[in-house]
C-alpha cells in the first residue's frame, strides 16, 4: 500500500433533520432559542408510557423534489429518503458541485443503529395478514445498512466508496472519523459522514421502555404536562432518553481541494479517538471511555487544558451521566471546572446512529457564531456541582477547540476534536 499523503481535513458544511426542524436552518433557528422538539407520539400506536419522542416536524418524503409514488412504495425504509435529502441539503451547504470530477473523489459513510427496521415491520405485516408473496421484493435492499448512501449517490452522482459504520449511537462519530482518515490518507478528497435513524415504531418504542432505558412518563412528572421538559441531561431529576429520528451528515474536504474548487472550511477535523468497552453491552466502562477522550486529545497534538468545550453525549439517563461526567473529571482534573459542557440531546432528544454528526454540526456552527448551545430543562444535581452545564440558555462564549463524546451500546466509544477556523 501506498504511503499516507497525511493531508489536513476540514468540515466545509452540512446538513440535519431534527426533531428542531426538517433542515438544520430550521434546526438551528429554534436551537438557539433553547427550545426542545419534544412531543406525544404521532407516527404509531403504542400503549408504552414511553410515548414522548422527538419527531421531525413536517417530514413528508413525498414533497421531496426527486420523489413519485413508485419510489416511495418500494423504498419503504424511511431512513432512505432522509439520507438523501440531508446529503443533498448539506453538499449545498458547502458549495460542493458533484460533477465528473468531484464525483469519483467523494464516498459516502452513513451510519446507522437500526437501519431499515420499519420496513421489515411493513413486510412481516404482509407476510402474516397477506401471504408470503405480499412481502416485497425490494426488502432485503431496504435492510441492508449501504443502502441510503448508496441511493445518495444514486440521486446526487458521487461514485466513491460507500457504506455504513455501524457503531450503535457513536455511528456518527465513527463515520466522520473514518471518513477523516480515508482523506488524510489519499483515499478520497470529499466525504459526506453522518449517521440516520427513523426509528419510532411500536417495537423499537417498547423494546427500549422494557429495558428501562426511556422515560416513562406518569402524571407526577413534569414532561406530563409540557413534553419539551422529558430530556434533562444532568439534571437530578433525569429519568432515561427520548427516542428521536433524525440524520445528520457532515461534508469533509482535503486542504488542497479548498482553494481549487473555492470552498470555505467552517472547521476541522483534529483528532480521533475510539476503543470498546469489553466490560457490559449496556453499562459503560469508565477506564475505555477516558482513553477514548486522551486518544483524541493526543491525536490532535494537543493537552487536555487546550480543550475549550465539551459536546457530551449526555443521553439524560442517571447512570450514563454519572459515568461521563465521573470520566471527564478523570481527563481534566480539577480544569473541569473552568470547561463549558453542555448536551444538544436535552433539545433533540436520542437519535441513536444520527445523534453525533448532528451533535458536530450544531456544536461547529456554535463555535462559528461564539455562542454554545445549551443544556435546557435543567435542575441542578448536587452530585455535578462542579460542572457547567451551559443551563438553560444560549451563552456566548468564544472557543476554537472542542470535544466531542458519543457512546453506544455494546461497549462502542469514538470521540473527536474539532477546531474552529
Amino acid at each position: 500500500m501506498k504511503a499516507p499523503k497525511n493531508r489536513r481535513v476540514f468540515v466545509i458544511g452540512y446538513g440535519a433533520a431534527t426533531p428542531l426542524g426538517k433542515t438544520f436552518e430550521m434546526t438551528w433557528d429554534r436551537a438557539v432559542r433553547a427550545e426542545a422538539g419534544f412531543r406525544r407520539l404521532t407516527r404509531c400506536p403504542t400503549e408504552s408510557r414511553a410515548n414522548i419522542v422527538g419527531e421531525i416536524p413536517d417530514w413528508d418524503p413525498m414533497t421531496l423534489d426527486f420523489m413519485d409514488r413508485k419510489e416511495a412504495y418500494s423504498w419503504n425504509a424511511d431512513y432512505v429518503f432522509l439520507t438523501m435529502a440531508v446529503c443533498k441539503a448539506a453538499l449545498k451547504h458547502a458549495g460542493l458541485e458533484i460533477d465528473s470530477e468531484t464525483g469519483p473523489r467523494t464516498a459516502c459513510l452513513i451510519g446507522s443503529a437500526l437501519n431499515g427496521t420499519d420496513a421489515f415491520r411493513i413486510a412481516m405485516d404482509n407476510y402474516v395478514n397477506r401471504g408470503p408473496l405480499r412481502v416485497s421484493p425490494y426488502l432485503l435492499p431496504n435492510l441492508c445498512a449501504n443502502l441510503p448512501a448508496g441511493k445518495a449517490g444514486i440521486l446526487l452522482g458521487f461514485t466513491g466508496p460507500i457504506f455504513s459504520p455501524q457503531g450503535a449511537c457513536a455511528s456518527g462519530n465513527y463515520a466522520i472519523g473514518i471518513g477523516a482518515r480515508m482523506i488524510r490518507d489519499g483515499d478520497c478528497d470529499f466525504v459526506l459522514a453522518g449517521g440516520v435513524d427513523t426509528c419510532l415504531i411500536p417495537e423499537i418504542i417498547q423494546g427500549f421502555a422494557n429495558m428501562l432505558a426511556t422515560i416513562n412518563v406518569s402524571p407526577q412528572d413534569r414532561a406530563f404536562q409540557d413534553p419539551t421538559q422529558a430530556s434533562r441531561p444532568f439534571s437530578i431529576d433525569r429519568k432515561g432518553i427520548v427516542l428521536s429520528e433524525g440524520a445528520g451528515v457532515i461534508v469533509l474536504a482535503s486542504e488542497g481541494m479548498l482553494s481549487s474548487y473555492g470552498l470555505k472550511p467552517k472547521a476541522e477535523v483534529m483528532g480521533v479517538g475510539w476503543t470498546s468497552d469489553a466490560y457490559h453491552f449496556t453499562l459503560p466502562n469508565p477506564e475505555t471511555i477516558v482513553r477514548a477522550m486522551h486518544q483524541a486529545i493526543d491525536d490532535a497534538g494537543l493537552e487536555p487544558e487546550d480543550i475549550q468545550y465539551i459536546n457530551a453525549h449526555g443521553t439524560s439517563t442517571s447512570k450514563g451521566d454519572a459515568a461521563e461526567i465521573q470520566c471527564v473529571r478523570k481527563v481534566f482534573g480539577r480544569k473541569i471546572e473552568n470547561i463549558p459542557i453542555s448536551s444538544n440531546k436535552s433539545q433533540i432528544g436520542h437519535t441513536l446512529g444520527a445523534s453525533a454528526a448532528i451533535e458536530a454540526a450544531l456544536s461547529i456552527e456554535a463555535m462559528q457564531q461564539g455562542l454554545i448551545l445549551p443544556t435546557v430543562n435543567h435542575i441542578p444535581d448536587p452530585d455535578f456541582a462542579d460542572i457547567d452545564v451551559v443551563p438553560n440558555q444560549v451563552r456566548r462564549h468564544s472557543h476554537e477547540l472542542f470535544l466531542s463524546n458519543s457512546f453506544g451500546f455494546g461497549g462502542t466509544n469514538c470521540c473527536i476534536v474539532f477546531k474552529g477556523i
